[in-house]
């Protein structure tokens, strides 16, 4: 199964976002650490989740590791983190 596969589910399952973006980045890292020849090994994520709101940067990204669990430890190499509420989504 692709990582990005399993990325989407995990969070879905765990943190069931309204908005949910995986961009695989692994191409613009090819020849750096951690970069995989097939890619899927660097991602960048934008996810909007009500599980989010009221906590801190810190705190949202916990939980989306904590939602991803081995996959940090291994198939993901590098994850860049964008995360919002639904109310800080809907602000201009």
């Amino acid at each position: 199964m692709r990582i990005a596969t399993l990325i989407q589910a995990r969070l879905t399952e765990a943190l069931a976002p309204t908005r949910l973006e995986i961009i695989d980045d692994s191409a613009r890292h090819v020849g750096h650490a951690g970069a995989r020849p097939g890619g899927e090994s660097h991602f960048r994520l934008v996810i909007v989740a009500a599980a989010f709101e009221g906590r801190s940067r810190l705190e949202r990204q916990r939980l989306v590791y904590a939602a991803l669990g081995d996959l940090m430890a291994g198939e993901i190499h590098a994850l860049a983190l964008t995360t919002s509420s639904p109310s800080e989504a809907a602000a201009p």
